[in-house]
């Protein structure tokens, strides 16, 4: 465990500097070119890259001792990080004010590879607690790992826009080489004992693409997990698509800022708690659980136009989202073999983090043209306008609560089905390692 936590805590120095520098980066675009465009090219652009490349992330790391595996993700970032810094330097004045500037896209692709390949580190950090944690711990050890994302996440997301106001984009940059280097240099002092590779007609030197798809398919209801967690993705791709305008709806930008800085505290208040009390005897049945929570707190807090009521529903998932991912995880931890576990948390990853871009490129068009307008000008403003209310963010409100009473019959479905039961037995039995 004390070697977890050196590793845990590494992975939280990299994970910082790097949201530090994304958050800052799609700060730093929108202001320099006023460009939307360019902003949402930017997002879209990490998500589909990182769901693209899990998979192949997956294998680097079955194949690779872990440790060295984070050595080459940390070294590769910051060869993209210094190449971008060297970009910067060289490019002339005012050439990253327009948003189809080469200068601009050049630095910013270069950073955007330099994030992602941090995602190996994210990868390796989940199978590391399946090599140096009890199989009893690990759950604990999850909430670590929850923790991290969301210390991060919300410490970055706060801190990138001071930075960002007082420093600039540049020594930003500058600063997140300097924490991955200090970084690689405590990874190198730390001793990780890990079994050796060893590759054999089950485990070959490849992606394996059908092996993996085969042994995902052997474990009695482990696809049905995959495709459950998926489908509840979909909810994290509805908040990103209406969550800030719907705030904005209520409240100045400021406020609304301020709020979600507080509520995203949720984050790390779960992984406390997770790292502190476990995830229970039946991982499974807490995850249906939450998942519950999370569904009926979305299907309540837009039933008014009430900062209080949407502050309480956002913190519900922020609070139900780690138990989610730790649940998850620890789960696949017992059932996958170790040798196999990149390439399924890999593949895992790359349906999962599909869903919440998707959601968000079908959610905004159909609440633009088919929820708002039927609470403003539509059917609905006689039908439920006289007490739900009338308005863009009533067509808003209506949308979570379409999407929540789907998503609670699908929760309610999944936990009756023979699926659960069938991975709930396969989690009971004796560990694979």
């Amino acid at each position: 465990m004390r070697t977890f936590y050196h590793i845990a805590s590494n992975a939280l120095l990299t994970t910082l500097a790097n949201f530090l520098l994304w958050f800052a980066l799609v700060f730093w675009v929108y202001l320099e070119t006023r460009s939307l465009l360019a902003s949402s090219i930017i997002a879209g652009s990490y998500m589909v890259i990182a769901t693209v490349s899990s998979f192949l992330f997956g294998g680097i790391i079955d194949h690779h001792k872990k440790k060295h595996a984070m050595l080459f993700s940390s070294s590769a970032t910051l060869v993209f990080f210094t190449a971008a810094t060297l970009i910067h330097l060289a490019a002339p004045a005012g050439a990253f004010k327009a948003a189809s500037s080469l200068w601009l896209w050049s630095f910013v692709g270069i950073i955007l590879l330099g994030v992602v390949m941090s995602n190996i580190r994210t990868i390796a950090l989940l199978i590391t607690v399946t090599i140096l944690v009890p199989e009893g711990m690990r759950d604990r050890a999850n909430g670590v790992s929850g923790m991290i994302m969301g210390l991060s996440s919300s410490g970055a997301g706060v801190a990138s826009g001071f930075a960002l106001a007082y420093l600039g984009i540049f020594a930003i940059v500058m600063a997140s080489i300097v924490i991955t280097i200090c970084a690689l240099i405590h990874l190198s002092f730390i001793k990780v004992d890990e079994p050796q590779i060893a590759h054999s007609d089950e485990n070959p030197k490849t992606l394996d693409v059908r092996g993996t798809m085969r042994m995902i398919a052997a474990i009695p209801g482990l696809i049905g997990l995959i495709l459950f967690t998926t489908f509840n993705n979909f909810l994290g791709g509805i908040f990103m698509a209406l969550m800030d305008p719907y705030g904005l709806s209520l409240m100045s930008v400021q406020a609304w800022g301020a709020l979600w800085g507080v509520l995203s505290l949720g984050f790390i208040a779960a992984g406390l708690y997770i790292t502190r009390y476990g995830l229970g005897s039946k991982p499974l049945k807490t995850l249906f659980m939450v998942n519950i929570i999370m569904w009926v707190a979305t299907l309540i807090f837009p039933l008014r136009p009430s900062i209080l009521l949407m502050a309480a529903g956002i913190l519900v998932w922020t609070l139900s989202v780690p138990f989610a991912e730790a649940t998850e995880h620890t789960i696949v931890q017992k059932v996958v073999p170790l040798e196999r576990q990149g390439r399924v948390i890999g593949f895992a990853q790359s349906i999962e983090n599909a869903a919440s871009p998707i959601t968000a490129f079908l959610i905004g068009p159909l609440a633009q043209f088919v929820f708002i307008p039927f609470m403003t000008t539509g059917a609905g403003v006689k039908l439920i306008g006289g007490w739900f209310g009338t308005g863009d963010g009533r067509g808003m409100a209506l949308t979570f609560i379409i999407a929540a009473a789907i998503g609670l019959f699908v929760t309610i479905a999944a936990m009756y089905s023979r699926a659960y039961r069938m991975l709930a037995a396969e989690y009971e039995k004796p560990a694979s390692i």
